[in-house]
């Protein structure tokens, strides 16, 4: 059954609801509960007809199990997009081009020291 229930949590269910409502409100309860269900059946049933009707004669052959989510595993997903054969874009010949001028390597940065008479900078639009 769903939700964790099984038939020894739901005879126990039934016989500590037996022995609180007492036999005399026991009939009525259980005329409420099968109404309940009953309604819950006709719901059911008329919102599958709407999907029907809404969706058209095409959704009759639509595969639901194919679109559960908890059929698909992450990695067997990420593994196939990573070993997928794709061919790269191909790479246009151009002009030759020069390489460029090696750039001196930066300055190392000096860090301020900040004291009680040279605070910092104060920029209220910082925050």
């Amino acid at each position: 059954m769903g939700f964790g229930l099984d038939f020894e949590k739901l005879l126990v269910i039934g016989l500590i609801a037996v022995l609180l409502i007492g036999p005399e409100r026991l009939p009525h309860y259980a005329e409420q509960f099968a109404k309940l269900v009953r309604r819950g059946g006709e719901l059911l049933r008329d919102t599958r007809s709407r999907v029907q009707e809404e969706m058209g004669p095409e959704v009759a052959d639509v595969d639901w199990r194919k679109l559960d989510p908890r059929q698909y595993d992450p990695r067997r997903i990420i593994r196939d997009a990573l070993f997928e054969d794709s061919a790269p874009a191909p790479i246009a010949p151009s002009a030759p081009v020069a390489a460029p001028a090696p750039t001196p390597p930066p300055a190392p940065r000096v860090m301020p020291v900040f004291t009680r008479t040279s605070p910092p900078p104060f920029d209220p639009e910082a925050t």
